[in-house]
């Protein structure tokens, strides 16, 4: 069993009525985010837009929230998130907001209260850089896009 970390939540006017993110089984990595929209949002094919979630957090020390498209929706209706993974950092306290993008010949129609993202509370590990004169050599060496499968 993993371990369970408080998010602190608040639900701003525009999402009353809705639920919280939860997970829909015991094994999900990802809780869905709902759309709190008030009205239906309408994203042209090849489109985006910025879908709210009317909630506002505070995520614990040392975490990240993940946003993530849902695969139903990128499956059946092109629906993916531009930049994901979306991180929301941990010291953020506007309204966490999804970007959307419609990948499809088709208009997508979101609704109010619309499972239309996943998010992963993630643990961060933070680095700094080290200047150095040379680095070590590697098998690959400086290879890259594509350069390991043609040896």
């Amino acid at each position: 069993m993993s371990a369970s970390h408080p998010i602190r939540v608040v639900r701003l006017p525009h999402a009353e009525g809705l639920a919280l993110p939860s997970y829909a089984t015991s094994g999900a990595a990802g809780m869905d985010l709902l759309a709190a929209v008030t009205s239906d949002l309408i994203i042209p094919p090849g489109g985006r837009a910025l879908v709210p979630t009317g909630l506002t957090i505070a995520l614990p020390p040392g975490f990240e929230l993940q946003l993530r498209p849902r695969s139903g929706l990128a499956l059946k209706n092109g629906i993916t998130l531009p930049n994901s993974p979306g991180t929301i950092d941990e010291d953020y306290r506007g309204e966490v907001g999804v970007i959307v993008l419609n990948t499809d010949a088709e208009p997508f129609t979101v609704t109010r209260g619309m499972r239309i993202a996943q998010a992963v509370l993630a643990p961060v590990v933070r680095g700094y850089w080290e200047e150095v004169a040379s680095l070590d050599d590697t098998d690959r060496g400086a290879g890259g896009f594509g350069s390991t499968g043609h040896r």
